[in-house]
């Protein structure tokens, strides 16, 4: 199993915490505020706000949950802006952080902050996008499919490049331009998804030991508990000893 499946499969383990959900349903919230600003809040026509609502309903968000975001964010006068920030963890591990933020500033001293502390540095923007490729990843649990052979043989069909299996729950991997091809075809075989997004897949992953991989996890984790922070991407091998040191 890839390293990124991996970090997923840890973070799904460790999601049973409030917290972790509390961080989980925050990022989902910001999802649907900013595709309701860019498009308009009827999911029927804005089709990246019914993507943010399905992945709400994943992380079994409360439905009134999601109509208060969408509702907040068609009132609210404030903007919310994308950012991107690359760098180097300890040990030459690479790490690109996707952000949300209605005040810039803060937030490239809150994620500066960290590489400093941690021993890392903040890299110039574009300066890791060789290492990531762009894909799209949607997460099924398996107990939701009922003909596995013909569900894999069908997503395969609709462009999927990869289907990996962890714990009961299928990883399918897609090339940027198919992703919307096979979300629409797991709708199309009446399977809820329990995350669609893309994300960016190291090309190259970086091994350490288990004990630096341990630490380079944790600023990971360091990183996501910002509240700015949506997503955060890196090229660690997670080898099976740090999996198990991380539970």
């Amino acid at each position: 199993m890839s390293g990124h499946s991996k970090w997923s499969t840890i973070k799904r383990k460790k999601g049973a915490l409030d917290a972790k959900r509390s961080k989980i349903f925050s990022r989902i919230v910001k999802e649907i505020e900013i595709s309701v600003k860019l498009g308009g809040s009827d999911p029927e026509a804005n089709p990246a706000l019914r993507l943010a609502i399905a992945n709400a309903k994943g992380a079994n968000m409360p439905k009134d949950n999601i109509q208060r975001a969408i509702n907040k964010a068609d009132k609210d006068p404030s903007d919310l802006q994308e950012a991107t920030f690359e760098g180097y963890a300890p040990n030459g591990v690479a790490v690109f952080i996707e952000c949300l933020t209605d005040n810039h500033l803060r937030t490239v001293g809150s994620i500066r902050s960290v590489f400093n502390k941690r021993g890392g540095n903040l890299g110039t923007h574009g300066s890791l996008g060789f290492l990531f490729d762009r894909k799209g990843v949607i997460t099924v649990n398996g107990e939701n499919i009922e003909d596995k052979e013909k569900f894999e043989l069908e997503v395969i069909d609709a462009g999927a490049e990869d289907i990996e299996i962890s714990d009961g729950i299928y990883y399918i991997t897609t090339p940027m331009e198919e992703f919307g091809n096979v979300r629409k075809k797991v709708e199309d075989l009446g399977i809820d998804s329990e995350n669609a997004e893309l994300r960016r897949i190291p090309n190259d992953l970086k091994q350490l030991d288990t004990d630096s991989a341990v630490k380079v996890l944790k600023i990971i984790e360091e990183f996501e508990d910002d509240e700015d922070v949506q997503n955060v991407y890196h090229n660690l091998d997670i080898t099976d000893e740090v999996v198990k040191a991380m539970e």
